[in-house]
């Protein structure tokens, strides 16, 4: 078959058949009587196999050495493909959030969406100190959602500290992006969306911080609960006193305890809620320590007899916890 044919019944072009012979690639290996150089039926079966390898994203170079070695497996290039296609795929997901977040920031000047650029690309940075200071920078407001993106995928404690800050400045309402993360399937995304949203005002977060108090995530319901305790929401109690049980942040969760029952003037209640987890008989190993410490942070005359009676306590970790403690407790009732 003549080239021009195949051109026609191929849908290819001439010029780019050419091209795959120079290159060594696709040949025509017979000729006719008349000397015109034809393309056998292997030749056109190795041109089709070239064309569906490079519906494959696979480049010339790449083709040219997977069919010239006859070792190389299917599945071998079948990953190859899966891990360049996935580094294309993220470098054009990335173009587009940055390219959304131009049109969103609403920037009328070309100096503007140049140093809205300036600052996506040093947020996109793989240097943990370039992107703090990108996320430190004093420009161009930046729109919540690429501040929101870098910080839900941003493992330095440093940087996302600085890209918290940077949602404060942000031009538009970071809350949203920052509810629909809660419900991301990635851990880390979920986990840093509530610490930003801890951050965020009282007024802007409560809502969704109280929403998070039933999430299927631990350490989300956790960071939710300690920031609403602190601010004198009584309904955290019982998530803050399975923290202590844990021991998950359970000394901070007990001075916020102490704090809510001093506030609601719920010390005795509080105190008989604690005692009944100490004679639980499925306490965590150390959960009846943690316990009777909290107890120390409990006002009124329930925690002071609690204590007492604790420091007989056949544990003697226990009992020597409450001996100490029960001092301290006495002096901060008189």
């Amino acid at each position: 078959m003549r080239i021009g044919e195949l051109s026609r019944l191929a849908g290819i072009s001439t010029r780019m058949l050419r091209h795959y012979d120079a290159i060594g690639l696709v040949s025509p290996t017979s000729r006719s009587a008349n000397g015109y150089r034809d393309y056998t039926p292997d030749d056109i079966r190795r041109l089709f196999r070239v064309e569906s390898l490079r519906t494959l994203g696979l480049s010339l170079q790449s083709i040219r050495h997977t069919l010239a070695d006859a070792d190389v497996a299917p599945s071998e290039l079948v990953e190859e493909l899966i891990t360049s296609t996935g580094e294309r795929i993220a470098r054009e997901q990335a173009l587009l959030r940055r390219l959304e977040g131009v049109r969103a920031s609403g920037a009328t000047s070309w100096r503007d969406v140049l140093d809205l650029v300036a600052l996506m690309q040093g947020l996109d940075s793989s240097d943990p100190s370039r992107r703090q200071r990108a996320a430190l920078s004093d420009g161009t407001p930046v729109p919540a959602a690429p501040i929101v993106d870098a910080l839900l995928e941003e493992d330095d404690p440093n940087v996302a500290g600085a890209l918290q800050w940077a949602l404060t400045r942000s031009s538009d309402d970071a809350l949203p992006h920052l509810v629909e993360a809660l419900h991301s399937s990635d851990e880390q995304a979920r986990r840093q969306a509530v610490a930003a949203l801890v951050k965020l005002e009282p007024a802007d977060s409560e809502s969704a911080l109280r929403d998070a108090l039933g999430h299927t995530d631990r350490v989300v319901r956790e960071r939710a609960s300690l920031a609403l305790g602190s601010r004198g929401a009584v309904e955290v109690v019982p998530e803050l006193l399975e923290m202590v049980v844990r021991g998950s942040d359970d000394v901070v969760a007990a001075e916020i305890l102490g704090r809510l029952a001093r506030l609601h003037g719920l010390g005795d209640q509080l105190a008989g809620v604690v005692v009944a987890r100490l004679a639980s008989e499925d306490a965590l190993p150390g959960a009846r320590s943690r316990l009777t410490q909290a107890l120390a942070e409990i006002p009124g005359p329930e925690a002071h007899h609690a204590l007492a009676d604790l420091t007989q306590d056949r544990d003697r970790a226990v009992a020597v916890t409450a001996t100490y403690l029960l001092a301290i407790h006495s002096a901060t009732r008189h």
